[in-house]
């Protein structure tokens, strides 16, 4: 097992994806960027203790300790965008989502180096997603891949406005049945929060790559707004964020949350 690489083993028709909660930066790309703050300011910050219900419901969990600056396992591996014509970051990112140079003189990495991290990081997550549907869909007709998300709830470079804080996604609705997204999404909007299905955030490359409900695997992205479980300051800086997990404020956003891992988790049983 690689030490980045976390891969925890359930039985139920489930898997929970949290690729964008790392940190960690090697010290060779640490060197490069303009700060460690800004490296890693685009984490999906406290995923893995938001969702540590998951296990005890008997899913699979995999995560990856390492910054999306770094490679981002969410991205398609050829480099195509996956919102063509909006603003978004790149497999390797160049840029914040504020916009801002992640590089020292803009240097990015070259095509050799992102080939090196491509096969180093994103090749071995994608391994072990692909393994562990496979295991489950032995014993299982279905199986629901979720994938975890949060952002922060303005970015004026990416969306207007305050976003909702439940965002759904199933590639437009071809990633999973409709039962499926229905039910979250009536899940979702039964907690009195704002939620949408397919808004800004369709679901990323993981969501569009294994949702293939004909075969029986039912992919589904949330994405949270960060204010639903810690607090955001109005212009994050390096002397306030992150802000620290806010188990009081989070206590409502996983109840909802668990209360939709079980419906995918019946939505898989039950499937013929």
């Amino acid at each position: 097992m690689k030490d980045w690489l976390s891969i925890h083993r359930g039985e139920a028709p489930l898997i929970v994806s949290i690729p964008h909660a790392g940190t960690e930066i090697p010290r060779e790309i640490e060197a490069r960027l303009v700060s460690l703050w800004r490296g890693r300011m685009d984490a999906d910050w406290h995923m893995p203790t938001l969702y540590d219900f998951a296990k005890a419901l008997g899913a699979t969990v995999i995560s990856t300790a390492i910054s999306r600056t770094v490679i981002d396992v969410n991205r398609d591996p050829s480099g195509a965008s996956l919102y063509p014509g909006q603003a978004t970051t790149s497999l390797c990112p160049l840029t914040t989502f504020a916009g801002d140079e992640l590089y020292l003189n803009a240097k990015g990495p070259t095509e050799d180096e992102i080939d090196e991290r491509r096969g180093q990081y994103f090749l071995p997550y994608h391994a072990a997603l692909y393994d562990e549907i496979k295991r489950l869909k032995r014993t299982h007709n279905a199986v629901v891949l979720y994938d975890a998300h949060s952002i922060r709830s303005q970015i004026p470079r990416l969306f207007e406005g305050t976003l909702p804080v439940f965002n759904i996604g199933t590639n437009s609705g071809r990633s999973c049945e409709m039962e499926l997204s229905s039910a979250a999404q009536m899940i979702c909007a039964g907690s009195g929060q704002p939620t949408i299905a397919n808004g800004r955030f369709k679901g990323g490359h993981i969501t569009r790559l294994y949702g293939d409900p004909e075969r029986g695997v039912h992919a589904i992205q949330m994405e949270l707004a960060m204010r639903s479980y810690m607090r955001e300051p109005h212009m994050p800086d390096e002397e306030n964020w992150p802000t620290a997990f806010d188990a009081d404020l989070a206590a409502p956003t996983q109840a909802t949350l668990k209360r939709v891992l079980n419906a995918c988790i019946a939505f898989a049983k039950e499937a013929t």
